[in-house]
């Protein structure tokens, strides 16, 4: 196994391109313990912590360009109130250790469905900026995962940045573990709202074949709240729509048994998740004063 280290983005790039095979190395803390346990062995391995700007992160007026490799500590200490649904979710990440060494460029490469960032990447609306020596393009988060452990990127390709949308409204962010550390997530949900649009996005984790959204889910919480009148009166939301909310998301998952846990547990958790965030953030929502309701 050869070892890549380049000093600039540029040489990252044109590694890249001569070793499509490369393997990008940052936190390390997947690919290291898939060789250690001899589950992979990659021809090369591209580490890319000389690269600086992959661990700088800039707040703009309506996005946080996030750098592939800023660790889920910074996103923490420094975006929460930005990104509060990934900062939430960045708190559930394994150990303090791997979170001063783990970025959601890793998770984003890896594309495990339980992987911890996805859900909260899918309910903010991200763009994954990725590059390589033919130019730069810009992946929605919907389009980013295409299977288990599969993603959009072309084999010359790198992550650069992570584009997110800064918070508008309330959003949390739950998981279900076996324990309450280092552990990988039996299920995860996240929810945001977007007061400024109207609109409710969700995001599920471990719970599929790759992270997705609840369509169905979203679509029925969206019109319920408009033609109920809700963002506006900020009065709450109804028993029988945030139990149709829970009951579209648990219909959203396509989860397996596995040692960490059932199929049908998996979609029971999952429900209860979406409908108990759902109330958190609807109740953060009603006492932010952005409601007709609070303003009175």
């Amino acid at each position: 196994m050869d070892f890549l280290r380049p000093a600039s983005w540029e040489e990252a790039l044109a590694a890249k391109a001569e070793h499509p095979t490369a393997v990008p190395i940052a936190g390390g803390t997947d690919i290291m313990v898939e060789i250690n346990f001899d589950h992979r062995r990659p021809e090369y391995l591209l580490d890319l912590n000389r690269i600086t700007e992959l661990s700088e992160w800039e707040v703009g007026e309506e996005n946080v360009r996030l750098g592939a490799s800023v660790p889920y500590t910074r996103i923490m200490e420094n975006l929460r109130t930005e990104l509060p649904g990934l900062a939430l979710a960045s708190h559930t990440v394994a150990s303090p250790q791997i979170r001063n060494r783990g970025g959601v460029g890793g998770n984003l490469g890896t594309a495990s469905p339980a992987g911890d960032a996805h859900p909260a990447l899918l309910a903010a609306g991200a763009e994954v900026e990725v590059e390589s020596v033919r130019g730069t393009r810009f992946i929605p988060i919907d389009a980013f995962y295409t299977g288990v452990k599969r993603n959009a990127l072309a084999a010359d390709e790198l992550i650069r940045a992570v584009h997110i949308k800064k918070a508008d409204g309330p959003q949390q962010y739950s998981k279900v573990g076996t324990r309450n550390a280092m552990v990988i997530a039996v299920c995860a949900f996240g929810i945001a709202l977007h007061p400024e649009t109207r609109t409710v996005r969700t995001g599920i984790g471990s719970a599929a074949p790759t992270p997705v959204r609840a369509g169905a889910a979203e679509d029925f919480l969206n019109a319920a709240l408009l033609e109920g009148g809700f963002w506006d009166s900020g009065k709450i939301i109804t028993p029988s729509i945030a139990k149709q909310f829970a009951e579209l998301v648990s219909g959203a998952c396509n989860p397996i048994d596995d040692v960490r846990g059932t199929a049908k547990y998996r979609r029971h958790a999952v429900g209860i998740m979406a409908r108990r965030t759902l109330g958190w953030t609807w109740e953060q929502y009603r006492g932010s004063g952005r409601t007709l309701e609070g303003a009175a």
